[in-house]
């Protein structure tokens, strides 16, 4: 199965903590102590699978240049900011400034509380400041707000728990996970092909504003390419790629054999053009004007995209750019990310079923995907073999990139559960999902914020996740649900 080629090494995440020099030479081991704990906030980040680029405690003006200088060389995604004492605010807008990229401010005490009996029993009042100092991270965190709001420079905070507070280690490690995500994005490569099917006005994008705001590169493509690919591959390919059609599907007994053969000549030569331009997210509809060799190609997509959508490289029919990206997005979190529409709602039930034609993603189905010929794809040109499949029980997020009327992208996002039940068996995707807002206010709630009818479906409950990404990107993100 293709992989995508990584373009650039995985996110890096600048560390640094803050104190004041002063304090060093007036308290023995309080230095040494706080930079104990920064080796501890370093050594879990690296265990979220990241490069840290970590600079230590910074007590002066001019380290803290220099760690701006450094962090900015690094090309460091994101910041954490340890505020382990008080420190002056000089210490920290000079690193932010220059390094230019989101900062999160860890006000991490090291222990709950104080031991106040055993503090109270020290006979030596340095020593008591001295510890003191050590339990100190809150107070200059609104001096840092201050200057960082005046400064125009978004920030933001995780408070608690250096150690036994796993509240303060989700939210670092959901902050690494987006920065991960904002990485992918700003190094994919979306391949489109063919043009925006005619007439879904809410689908048009602005392609410029997407690399923009989500950075990536967007390669157009013919599908004269994908066809011409298709006169010159080996039969050893077919016989491999009809293998992994019966590895990956259920593949029903009425599918024509010389149909699973048409689906793995396309899926070859989409693996050979996948790898050529080294894609990560794919979008295509063609209508055609009778050119066999393309008509031929194009309504046999099915199979060979929806195993590009489960290696990581999503695919989305239509021409439909947000959604790819959404799918994206979903599938760099680890959730996945199904193609998906409203198909129909059933108020018996308080539910929404809702699916697609084309591609699915087979890594978050609800047990083994059925292959059914089609007589026709409704709605588009020609006729094949078609996936049926309803994304895995349980939570699920919905997400969407809506494009607003003033020029922006933001993101929707809703939380429900996929439930089991009757389908629509129609050899298409779809799926039963309960909002906890039931179906009649989610439908009503999402639909007026205007996205396209299309969505991205993946597994679990990440709004806050994408809530984050939403701020790294400077992206408002609005959650329904």
């Amino acid at each position: 199965m293709i992989k995508q080629t990584k373009n650039k090494p995985s996110a890096k995440i600048g560390l640094f903590g803050i104190g004041l020099d002063t304090y060093w030479a007036q308290f023995d081991g309080l230095q040494q102590r706080l930079a104990s704990y920064l080796d501890i906030i370093h050594q879990r980040i690296n265990g979220f699978g990241v490069e840290t680029v970590n600079r230590g405690l910074i007590s002066n003006a001019e380290k803290a240049f220099e760690a701006g200088t450094a962090f900015r060389k690094a090309d460091v995604d994101i910041i954490f900011l340890y505020v382990s004492t008080y420190a002056l605010s000089s210490t920290v807008l000079p690193v932010v400034r220059k390094a230019k990229v989101p900062v999160i401010v860890l006000n991490l005490s090291p222990e709950a509380a104080i031991d106040y009996v055993t503090f109270n029993a020290m006979n030596d009042r340095t020593a008591m400041t001295g510890e003191w100092l050590a339990f100190c991270s809150a107070c200059p965190v609104p001096e840092i707000a201050s200057v960082f709001k005046r400064s125009n420079i978004p920030f933001y905070q995780v408070t608690g728990m250096l150690n036994n507070d796993p509240v303060v280690w989700n939210e670092i490690e959901e902050w690494i996970e987006a920065a991960k995500v904002a990485h992918t994005m700003s190094y994919n490569r979306l391949g489109l092909m063919g043009n925006h099917y005619g007439g879904m006005l809410d689908i048009y994008s602005n392609l410029t504003l997407h690399c923009a705001v989500l950075g990536g590169h967007v390669e157009i493509i013919e599908v004269d390419e994908l066809s011409g690919i298709c006169s010159d591959i080996l039969d050893s390919d077919l016989d491999n790629k009809i293998k992994e059609f019966y590895d990956t599907f259920d593949i029903q007994d009425d599918c024509p054999k010389d149909e699973l053969k048409r689906a793995a000549l396309t899926a070859v030569a989409l693996d050979k053009l996948v790898k050529k331009y080294n894609l990560g997210s794919f979008a295509y509809y063609h209508k055609g004007t009778g050119n066999a060799m393309n008509a031929d190609v194009m309504s046999s997509l099915i199979l060979g995209t929806s195993l590009l959508t489960s290696s990581g490289i999503p695919v989305a029919g239509e021409y439909e750019i947000k959604n790819v990206q959404a799918m994206k997005i979903m599938d760099s979190f680890g959730s996945g990310g199904s193609f998906t529409e409203y198909y129909a709602m059933d108020y018996n039930d308080d539910i929404v079923i809702m699916g697609h034609d084309g591609p699915c993603h087979p890594a978050i189905a609800e047990g083994k995907i059925k292959v059914k010929p089609l007589k026709v794809y409704h709605g588009k040109v020609g006729s094949g073999l078609s996936v049926e499949m309803s994304v895995k029980h349980g939570d699920v997020t919905l997400l969407s990139l809506v494009e607003t009327g003033d020029g922006k992208l933001l993101f929707l996002v809703a939380e429900a559960e996929s439930v089991a039940g009757p389908i629509l068996e129609i050899g298409n995707t779809n799926s039963r999902y309960k909002f906890p807002i039931g179906a009649r206010k989610f439908v009503e709630s999402w639909n007026a914020h205007g996205p396209a009818h299309h969505c991205a479906i993946g597994k679990g409950h990440i709004a806050s996740k994408i809530i984050k990404l939403g701020n790294l990107l400077n992206m408002q993100t609005i959650q329904v649900c």
